[in-house]
């Protein structure tokens, strides 16, 4: 089979690589249909996450129809069109009782972590896939949900709703701040909603993102780059600041913003990934009664977020902006990664 490979820092290609196989009776192999880029593939690229090793298939979201299936699966079978998890969660530890299953103890790929595909294993930018624990890690897709709707269930949506929304503790009427207009934080803007927030605001550097940012979500916009943008959401709040501020982009500059706009009593929840350490005023903060949260998806609310999308309450086809072959891979990086200059949001790579 095909399949895009780590070379090492900003090193990858489209190669021909073993068809993967059943190793474990929780197995199944799964044809990929279609399968996205995502930021952290980026900053794998970068060499930002040194746990990803040469020679490891990159990517953790994927759309496709089971193939194969170990002899100890049994909520799937061949021929099932399925949602393949950025999380394997072996449903039987201690974490996955608790419903966070970013930290399955299972050692497949390493105890302890859940996104284990194009890190610790295999991925799913290639032409098959091999899937540990599938009756916990795979989800069956319904009758109407497209693969650009369902690609977006891997990963973005259940992040954005997790660990901005959930994490955030969102309520009915809150004013909520998005820092970071990608993806995730479009992710986070559509399902503040199901909370009941009452403002959205996004926060970005980018006009484009901004004016996207409306039709997914956002009832305000604040351009972070004009010198009183902290004042012009002050203004939207009373003077107060914003119940919740949400951070999705990863790096110190977005979470010191959302430390500026956040009222005393509210929440900031960190979603972005941060390659770099983030000094915290705490000798400013500790008298305001900020909680502070942070993250990594565990994705125990797909199945919900998924009813969603089959009944039309979710648009979540709306984030693929760029279509591209599975041969046309390397293309699909270039314009990602250039997202700036081609207003992609998740690009689209079929089979």
């Amino acid at each position: 089979m095909r399949a895009l490979v780590y070379h090492g820092p900003g090193k990858k290609s489209w190669d021909e690589v073993p068809d993967p196989k059943i190793v474990d009776p929780t197995d199944v192999i799964v044809k990929v249909d279609t399968t996205t880029i995502c930021g952290t593939d980026l900053h794998i690229l970068k060499g930002d996450v040194p746990a990803v090793t040469e020679g490891r298939i990159l990517g953790h979201e994927g759309v496709g129809t089971v193939t194969e299936v170990g002899d100890a699966v049994s909520t799937v079978a061949v021929g099932d069109r399925v949602i393949i998890s950025c999380i394997s969660a072996c449903g039987s530890c201690s974490y996955c009782h608790q419903g966070l299953y970013a930290h399955c103890l299972a050692d497949e790929g390493a105890s302890g972590i859940g996104w284990i595909f194009g890190h610790l294993i295999d991925g799913t930018q290639a032409e098959y896939v091999r899937v540990p624990f599938a009756d916990n890690s795979v989800y069956k897709v319904p009758e109407g949900v497209s693969d650009e709707a369902a690609v977006m269930l891997s990963d973005i949506l259940p992040t954005g709703f997790e660990i901005g929304v959930r994490y955030g503790r969102v309520e009915p009427g809150d004013v909520v701040a998005v820092i970071g207009a990608g993806p995730v934080g479009l992710a986070a803007m559509m399902t503040a909603g199901l909370y009941g927030a009452a403002r959205v605001i996004a926060v970005d550097l980018d006009d484009n993102r901004l004016e996207q940012a409306k039709s997914f979500g956002a009832t305000d916009s604040v351009n972070s780059g004009d010198a009183d943008w902290v004042e012009k959401v002050m203004a939207m709040t009373d003077g107060l600041g914003v119940d919740v501020a949400i951070e999705a982009v990863g790096i110190p500059v977005t979470f010191e913003a959302c430390t500026k706009i956040v009222r005393p009593g509210g929440s900031i929840a960190n979603v972005g990934v941060h390659g770099k350490p983030v000094q915290l005023p705490l000798d400013e903060m500790w008298i305001k009664d900020i909680a502070i949260t942070m993250g990594l998806v565990s994705t125990s609310t797909t199945s919900m977020l998924l009813k969603l999308v089959a009944q039309h309450k979710l648009a979540a086809e709306n984030f693929a902006t760029h279509r591209f072959t599975f041969d046309q891979v390397l293309d699909a990086y270039d314009t990602f990664s250039k997202a700036a200059e081609t207003k992609a949001l998740k690009v689209v790579i079929s089979g």
